[in-house]
């Protein structure tokens, strides 16, 4: 039992690592790199808890998580990235060792939240995973205050939902029907911000939130 919470752990680890990955990367093709990397992980992740626990329908979501998020729409972003000629260093809201020095704060605060309230062993190695899911969304939330560029923006935003995802999938009796509706609401949302971006590209010359403040305060 404990190899089997030790691999999970492991796999949740790697993904936090690429969490704090996201927010060091200076160049948008090599953010949306290891978006692709942390998905792939997260399919990984959702595969073994699908072997470990006896739950087959989790390999329906491992291999949409592989599939969708770790191909489809990392390449989506590179031909988004092309097309709109944007091969430029991410702008950053702050330096990046202050980034990671507050990611290392809120995955500090992830793991006093939720340890403390686990006391069995069985709670603790739970505890343990949800904290790893919470430290992973609280830094795509960092992210998309500290990174300007939209598309890195909605990068931060998916990585979220790798998350929550990984905080679902160590939820016995999670409906098979939640985990799809959620991996293409995300699909949705990418498109829904592509729109978006395509339309301030051609607006405004830009997809720098910074800058298109300062558009609008003009304006004024």
């Amino acid at each position: 039992m404990n190899e089997v919470y030790d691999i999970s752990h492991l796999l949740a680890g790697v993904m936090l690592v690429t969490s704090f990955a996201l927010l060091y990367q200076g160049r948008i093709a090599s953010v949306v790199n290891t978006f692709a990397a942390q998905s792939i992980t997260l399919s990984l992740a959702v595969a073994w808890a699908a072997w470990s626990q006896d739950r087959p329908d989790l390999f329906i979501t491992a291999t949409i998580a592989f599939t969708l998020k770790g191909v489809i729409i990392p390449i989506a972003l590179h031909r988004t990235v092309a097309r709109l000629g944007i091969h430029h260093e991410v702008e950053k809201v702050v330096g990046v060792g202050i980034a990671l020095m507050v990611g290392l704060a809120l995955t500090a605060l992830a793991q006093a939240l939720l340890l403390k309230v686990a006391h069995s062993p069985e709670n603790y190695y739970a505890g343990e995973q949800l904290a790893l899911a919470l430290a992973i969304i609280l830094l795509g939330f960092l992210m998309m205050i500290l990174r300007r560029n939209a598309v890195t923006q909605v990068v931060g935003f998916m990585s979220m939902e790798n998350g929550l995802i990984l905080a679902a999938t160590g939820a016995r009796g999670m409906p098979l029907v939640v985990e799809v509706s959620v991996a293409f609401s995300v699909l949705i949302a990418l498109f829904v911000f592509a729109v978006f971006v395509f339309r301030i590209r051609e607006r405004f010359d830009t997809i720098d939130v910074g800058a298109l403040d300062r558009m609008r305060g003009d304006r004024r």
